[in-house]
């Protein structure tokens, strides 16, 4: 039996927080996968509009922030006729533990995802411990 999936397109969410913003406009949650394999912990956030120049990552007592505007895309002698991409910033943060080599923190954003490479600190990766006679 084959099972078929829908593509559904998913709507930009608001930022739910209860801290107040100091800039003026709409601040929307990146969508973000995060993965893991024995030597790093890796995370991607959807941030469509963002250039490389726009994104900021902080790192401050262990707490990861990311943060990404996206500009208008109509020239100066253009006016809108229909706009359905909401301009404004993204804006996230993660809480890292100490099994993250936070030194070693790696980012590259290309095609409006940004790739975020997590190592983890040598204590964390699991090692083979060899057995010997007698």
């Amino acid at each position: 039996m084959t099972e078929s999936k829908s593509l559904q397109v998913k709507e930009k969410q608001e930022v739910a927080s209860p801290a107040e913003q100091t800039r003026p406009g709409v601040v929307f949650t990146p969508d973000v996968d995060i993965f893991e394999n024995e030597r790093q912990i890796t995370l991607l956030a959807d941030m469509p509009g963002v250039a490389p120049d726009d994104v900021s990552i902080d790192l401050n007592d262990s707490v990861l922030s990311i943060s990404g505007g996206v500009k208008p895309f109509e020239g100066k002698n253009e006016s809108d006729v229909l706009i359905e991409f909401e301009i404004g910033r993204y804006y996230r943060q993660f809480t890292l533990s100490e099994l993250v080599d936070q030194s070693k923190i790696e980012a590259k954003l290309e095609d409006g995802v940004l790739r975020l490479i997590l190592p983890k600190a040598e204590k964390a990766i699991p090692r083979q411990i060899a057995v010997t006679a007698g």
